[in-house]
């Protein structure tokens, strides 16, 4: 199905202009058909580093059905003191009688690094009212964010692409404070945590739970935050009490205490992975089985190793959604509530600590 699409632009602009702009494009597409109406949901406002605008554009383009209702890019350039703007609204074409021509929103604002401190200014008159907001820094901007405090109700980070592990807990920390976080970090994982859930689902696995005594997360290497996390998921779920975890082999070692007695936790970089998260886990238990699934072909390679050393290897599909997907979801997590992610937060800090 085709799309059609209606353009506003305007240099050294103010933000009421863009506001009164996309009213007028409503009121063009309206008398245009009645079958027109604007998608209703979500607000999405995306601060980026001028230079990388594109790039962050085309992910945007690919999250499919996941398009917020107006998104609004806030492109920040250095040494610029005014403000140019676009507004652009595309709708389907040719929707069959009966059916609604559902439109989206767009605009971009080129502003400087000194509107920063006042954003929230900036952008308040260009949100739709009564819709939840989300907010996404992928280049960081942090001052844009905390001008952003009151406007945004759910903040998307990534917490792998931070300065580090320790910075990447203690401001995501912060954000959870106050607002509904997802982490495309944490969403990376989902697979991982469904996968290890369901291996130890059925009736004659579960028991093997309360005897893990080791877990190893194999990461690749500035991934190291997306490890902590499935450790810290874990820990929080299985009711495990993680100590600080030590730089070990280019990796990091420690330990988690359970009800009678400790699980030896371990991270380890895999420098044959080239997209960021996770490359395998390995869980084992006091009676000798273990289970592991690692990247491969088609999707993750299970494999299972009993007490009396019976081997079984499968593949689980459908294991992977790629960035685009990532990201696509994010998007759509920020009108769901994941209450699982806060606790494993909270562990991953005393990993840290």
């Amino acid at each position: 199905m085709s799309e059609s699409g209606d353009v506003w632009q305007a240099q050294d602009t103010t933000p009421e202009e863009v506001a009164s702009a996309l009213r007028e494009l409503l009121k063009q597409r309206h008398a245009e058909t009645e079958a027109f109406v604007p998608a209703r949901v979500l607000n999405l406002v995306v601060i980026v580093d001028r230079d990388w605008r594109g790039e962050i554009q085309n992910r945007l383009d690919k999250v499919g059905s996941y398009h917020a209702s107006r998104t609004i890019l806030v492109s920040v350039e250095p040494g610029r003191t005014t403000i140019d703007a676009s507004a652009a609204m595309t709708a389907e074409e040719d929707v069959d009688r009966g059916e609604l021509a559902v439109a989206h929103e767009h605009v971009v604002l080129d502003i400087g690094e000194k509107h920063l401190k006042a954003l929230d200014t900036i952008v308040d008159p260009l949100v739709v009212s009564d819709l939840a907001t989300l907010l996404w820094s992928p280049h960081g901007y942090h001052e844009g964010v905390d001008a952003m405090a009151k406007l945004a109700q759910i903040i998307l980070i990534d917490s792998v692409n931070t300065d580090g592990p320790e910075f990447a807990v203690r401001r995501s920390s912060e954000l959870a404070e106050r607002h509904y976080v997802v982490d495309l970090a944490w969403l990376r994982s989902t697979p991982w945590r469904e996968r290890v859930a369901s291996t130890f689902d059925p009736g004659q696995w579960r028991p093997a739970l309360a005897s893990i005594d080791a877990v190893t997360v194999r990461h690749k290497p500035d991934s190291a935050m997306a490890g902590l996390l499935l450790l810290g998921w874990l820990s929080s779920r299985l009711g495990w009490e993680p100590g600080p975890m030590t730089e070990h082999d280019g990796g990091a070692q420690g330990k988690a205490k359970a009800h009678k007695h400790e699980i030896k936790l371990a991270l380890e970089p895999d420098d044959t992975m080239t997209a960021p998260g996770l490359a395998g886990i390995t869980v084992r238990s006091a009676t000798g089985m273990t289970i592991s699934l690692d990247r491969g072909p088609g999707g993750l390679t299970a494999r299972r190793v009993t007490t009396d050393g019976e081997e079984r290897t499968w593949t689980v599909t459908g294991a992977s959604r790629g960035e685009s997907g990532i990201l696509g979801e994010g998007i759509r997590q920020a009108l769901l509530r994941d209450h699982t992610y806060a606790p494993a937060l909270a562990a991953t800090q005393k990993m840290i600590a």
